[in-house]
């Protein structure tokens, strides 16, 4: 087991890859083809898109043919996909790669994140979760190296030998995954793939729909705007705002993995408690009128409590739901993870334009009420159905 947790933990760097490349490239890449700037979030919506429905239909295909069998296919997929952003001739032929990016990454993600909370510890989770933050800080890092000596190109081309070389350990991998599933006859034992419709009719799984989206809303408001609302609102030059998002991803990062560390003392509902409150002390900061410094020390807090919610929620999907039906569930928490994704920052981007940058941290703190007040509900219908268990 100990050989498989190693591949699925490098199979999430190759996850966390082409999220941050697209970002890092665009600048070069809209000079060089003469499009609108503007014209990234075809992109970025693109694949975010089509990893919500991917991850939204997951299970059924999972269910067929196995974790193992999809992310090595998915991850081969998606070094496809790199691979034709590096020849592309123009704009036009970016967005049917867009579309494999993320058709690929959501069968990954569900896949891998629900059998690591049936098989494994919560630990394992938490860890898994800080090493899909190594892919994401990797891509950015080979796409400066490229652009300073082969271009914008050559980063694709790197990023496509990382996802090949992921791909080859995933196949090499086959037999192992066999193995264990025959050991704990995880292959005779099906799951039971629901259609969205069964799921929307449960209040306990449109409860987890909104905490889902709305913590992802979180983490993705301060990513994108974080550093924004630094530079216009306290006064803090570019490169110290980008430094202030360094340290927001730290604490995100130091989050999950102290909550991996702490797994085998405290629960994972404690640990999603103190998260919560940690997060609440976060945005309380954000809220005041204090110095530039506190804002910073703000937006670390809010990685710091909420970098570990989502993990932890994930991992007790199966307690939660059944483990027969886990697959299902957990393929469309993650899709409204990502719409998540989806609709914070433009939603930020409106409100500031309505009422201006300043109230950011109270487009933070709405989400945070709003994800809280949900996350009460669910407990308490948890409790009513004998599915809560305070010591998982």
């Amino acid at each position: 087991m100990f050989f498989l947790l190693i591949v699925i933990y490098i199979a999430f760097i190759g996850l966390g890859v082409p999220d941050s490349l697209i970002g890092s490239a665009w600048p070069a890449i809209h000079v060089e083809m003469d499009i609108p700037v503007e014209s990234v979030s075809i992109i970025t919506l693109l694949i975010s898109g089509c990893t919500v429905l991917s991850s939204m239909f997951s299970a059924r295909i999972l269910n067929i043919l196995g974790t193992a069998k999809v992310t090595a296919i998915s991850t081969a997929i998606t070094a496809a996909a790199l691979l034709g952003f590096s020849v592309t001739p123009s704009f036009w032929f970016m967005i049917p790669l867009a579309v494999l990016l993320g058709l690929g990454a959501g069968a990954i993600d569900s896949g891998l994140n629900n059998y690591v909370a049936i098989h494994c510890k919560a630990s394992h989770m938490n860890f898994l979760h800080c090493f899909y933050g190594v892919g994401v800080t990797l891509s950015p890092y080979l796409m400066s190296e490229a652009l300073s000596d082969v271009g914008w190109r050559g980063g694709y081309r790197y990023a496509f030998y990382v996802q090949s070389f992921i791909t080859l350990l995933l196949l090499i991998s086959l037999p192992q995954w066999k193995k264990i599933a025959s050991a704990q006859q995880t292959e005779k034992e099906k799951g039971v793939t629901l259609t969205l419709l069964q799921m929307a009719k449960k209040a306990e799984v449109r409860q987890i729909w909104i905490i889902m989206l709305a913590t992802n809303a979180i983490e993705y408001a301060c990513g994108v705007w974080g550093s924004t609302y630094l530079v216009a609102e306290k006064g803090f030059e570019a490169e110290h705002g980008a430094i202030a998002l360094s340290i927001y991803y730290a604490g995100m990062s130091i989050g999950r993995f102290v909550s991996g560390l702490l797994s085998d003392k405290i629960s994972t509902w404690k640990r999603i408690g103190i998260g919560a409150a940690v997060l609440a002390t976060a945005i309380v900061i954000l809220l005041l009128p204090l110095p530039g410094t506190a804002a910073v020390v703000g937006l670390f807090f809010v990685g710091l409590g909420n970098g570990s919610i989502y993990p932890n929620l994930i991992h007790i999907t199966p307690h939660n739901f059944g483990k027969e039906v886990s697959q299902s569930i957990m393929g469309s928490q993650i899709a409204f993870a990502y719409i998540g994704v989806m609709l914070a920052p433009p939603m930020v981007s409106l409100i500031s334009r309505l009422f201006g940058i300043g109230v950011y941290p109270v487009v933070i703190a709405v989400l945070y009420v709003i994800m809280v007040i949900t996350l009460k509900c669910f407990i308490n219908r948890l409790k009513k159905q004998n599915k809560y268990n305070k010591n998982v």
